[in-house]
């Protein structure tokens, strides 16, 4: 049996990959007032995207990554005007259930178009290192060193720039915001671009630390909405910090029960941080 050393590694690496989508869940929940659980189906979006044009035109896994990061943001963005906006005014609930249709709507487009096969992107295949006893990837420590800039890029962004501190007005109070001259729906469409973008590429890495299917993204809904809650709703670093901590409790817990149950996990911490800390890590007490 690997070491637990080796477990907690992997788990890293997974809350590399679930921390871009639990950022993008995070952010939309504190702009738009509602759980947007579409946001797991953007990363089966760009893992595709990345496919199609790693295989279809050759393109490098770089290249292709910055593809997806476009396209998925654009659909994301898409989707918001499509079946968001109009139901601005709607009850949470109401968009919830919206969200979950939209969910379904892109997983089966993915299936009709692409089939249920498990797929994998064309790339060099290298040798793992191993340092102090670990099976560490070269694709592994990619997706870590890419996540943690993403994450400084993103925080960097809501705290130092005018449309990120627009971004936080607007998520703090809305009618506030639009009153001091934010426009508000440019704020959510440039959010609902970045959160998609974060999102397909989180996809992209996930198909490469694993495989393509068309059910990879809804499989992770529970884990990325257990890194939100535990992080904290709003909070880029909370965020991070608590898909690292779903991350590394879900492979270690994988030593005590079938990895099939993964999802048990997160619906654990869910209810454990909704019990003692509702606001989560970074959230303030009331």
């Amino acid at each position: 049996m690997p070491p637990i050393a080796q477990y907690i590694f992997n788990g890293v690496v997974t809350g590399g990959i679930l921390a871009l989508p639990a950022v993008a869940f995070s952010l939309l929940w504190r702009l738009l007032r509602f759980p947007n659980f579409a946001v797991s189906t953007y990363l089966t979006v760009g893992a595709y995207v990345a496919l199609v044009l790693n295989h279809g035109v050759r393109a490098s896994i770089g290249l292709a990554w910055l593809g997806a990061l476009v396209v998925t943001g654009a659909v994301a963005l898409g989707v918001d005007r499509i079946a968001f906006r109009p139901m601005r005014d709607r009850r949470p609930f109401s968009l919830a259930i919206a969200s979950i249709g939209v969910a379904f709507i892109l997983e089966n487009v993915v299936r009709f178009v692409w089939g249920n096969d498990f797929r994998s992107y064309d790339v060099p295949v290298t040798r793992g290192l191993s340092v102090a006893g670990l099976r560490v990837g070269r694709d592994q420590l990619l997706i870590l060193g890419v996540a943690v800039i993403l994450m400084a890029l993103a925080q960097t962004f809501l705290l130092r720039t005018r449309l990120g501190i627009a971004m936080r007005a607007t998520a703090d109070n809305p009618q506030l915001a639009a009153v001091k001259g934010v426009p508000t729906e440019r704020v959510i469409a440039l959010a609902t671009l970045g959160g998609g973008a974060l999102a397909g590429g989180a996809g992209v890495f996930l198909g490469l630390d694993a495989s393509i299917d068309p059910l990879m993204g809804g499989g992770l809904i529970i884990s990325v909405f257990a890194a939100a809650i535990l992080g904290g709703i709003g909070s880029a670093p909370g965020a991070l910090a608590g898909a690292l901590i779903v991350g590394v409790m879900e492979e270690v817990g994988t030593l005590a029960v079938p990895p099939t149950y993964k999802t048990a996990i997160g619906f654990t911490i869910i209810l454990a941080v909704l019990l003692v800390r509702p606001t989560g890590l970074a959230g303030a007490r009331s």
